[in-house]
């Protein structure tokens, strides 16, 4: 098979292909009335069990069978599935940070039209716009930021532990938050530190900057826009400060630090509390969320995608539009705490005054919608999601003492300009 340009240079972005089983439409004979399997490929917990067992009963023809990878994982494989044609799942997940990437290539993906385009939040609807106009995307939740702790621990360190006391002592930003856990590590309970890793607390920080790593001509800014430097110098404090456990999201020790409860705070966007929710289940009620410093800012949020390679097209576009649906978004949040991207839902009561017993009955609702409503987008290019993990892995080298803070910087924007070529 020839690959054109475009494809090439998405395979060499995103690594060598990966042998997949399972991932294409199976097990069926065509559309109609015949029975059919919609694969539907994602990272993590969407919280779509509940709602794939409504949708099969409604529709007693269809089988839905999810596919779940980690997070970069999942996205080198699309892309590959998309440069070679063949290997895609009917629906896509699609997170923020590569939905630029995937729009890039747009001609890969079923056009879904613009008739859902006046429920969303405008800068959710656009991300996932081609430049010619086509919605590559439905939107599922975005982010707003937040901080998740735990009380308890907070208690054993003799700091204050009620969420608005919390809130109140790193209200002025992120420095305070740092503060605040020199103060913490002073009297911590053993075996516990006071944020998770420096990359998870890094995408965070950044998600307030007004600007990223991009331009809004997609030329890439690490190495010269001052907030990015900034962001990376706030977290070294905390880790130079041993506040760090060290931890990389979503790898296997970062959701065991949940279940042994080695770090007292997380960076918390609204999808996040799914994480804690799966990973600390004996620690329910202890968790609580108080504000995120400085207030504002984003982090995440993900997208259903169609890749048109897909056997039963018409049918995952039905399954896409009835999962990102106002209903089913409602639900996903009470039950899972993924926030919509359909503001309409932000001032209803089950949704504004929605509190969550795991979280100590926090008012998630209203934490959450508030910082939807405040939120201002940060563009985002076509290789967000590497960055992201360029950077962290940078950090990573920081918290391992295997180089020092401005050695590590010096190697993560040289590796960031690689992503240029």
């Amino acid at each position: 098979m020839s690959l054109s340009r475009t494809a090439r240079a998405l395979v060499a972005a995103m690594g060598a292909a990966v042998m997949l089983t399972a991932c294409g439409s199976s097990g069926d004979a065509g559309s109609g009335g015949s029975n059919i399997t919609l694969n539907v490929n994602l990272f993590g917990n969407f919280g779509y069990k509940a709602l794939y067992d409504e949708y099969q009963k409604a529709h007693p023809n269809i089988k839905i069978a999810e596919h779940t990878a980690a997070y970069n994982d999942h996205h080198r494989d699309l892309a590959t599935h998309l440069a070679t044609g063949t290997g895609a799942g009917d629906i896509e997940g699609v997170d923020t940070g590569f939905i630029a990437q995937m729009r890039a290539v747009g001609k890969q993906f079923t056009d879904l039209g613009t008739d859902r385009a006046s429920q969303y939040l405008p800068w959710k609807w656009q991300a996932s716009m081609t430049k010619d106009g086509k919605q590559i995307g439905y939107g599922t939740d975005v982010g707003g930021l937040a901080i998740c702790y735990r009380r308890d621990l907070f208690e054993q360190a003799g700091l204050p532990s009620d969420r608005e006391a919390v809130s109140a002592q790193w209200a002025a930003g992120w420095d305070k938050y740092i503060e605040a856990g020199k103060k913490y590590t002073e009297k911590a309970p053993k075996g516990t530190a006071f944020f998770d890793g420096g990359g998870a607390l890094y995408n965070a920080v950044i998600g307030q900057a007004p600007q990223g790593f991009y331009s809004e001509d997609d030329s890439i800014v690490v190495g010269t826009n001052p907030e990015v430097r900034k962001a990376w110098d706030l977290v070294v404090k905390g880790i130079q400060a041993n506040l760090s456990a060290k931890l990389i999201e979503s790898s296997p020790e970062w959701n065991n630090g949940f279940a042994k409860g080695q770090f007292a705070t997380i960076a918390c966007p609204a999808w996040m509390m799914t994480k804690i929710k799966d990973q600390a289940k004996a620690y329910a009620g202890k968790w609580d969320v108080a504000a995120v410093p400085g207030g504002g800012g984003n982090w995440g949020g993900s997208y259903l995608t169609v890749p048109k390679q897909g056997k039963h097209v018409e049918e995952a576009k039905a399954l896409a539009a009835w999962l990102t649906a106002p209903e089913q978004q409602a639900k996903i949040f009470t039950s899972q705490g993924l926030l919509p991207s359909i503001p309409a839902l932000y001032d209803k009561p089950e949704i504004a005054q929605y509190k969550d017993p795991f979280f100590n009955n926090a008012p998630v609702g209203t934490i959450f919608t508030t910082a939807a409503k405040q939120l201002k987008p940060q563009y985002q290019g076509p290789r967000t999601g590497d960055i992201q993990t360029t950077i962290r892995d940078g950090l990573v080298r920081v918290e391992q003492g295997k180089q020092n803070s401005e050695q590590s910087w010096q190697q993560t924007v040289s590796d960031v300009d690689r992503l240029k070529k």
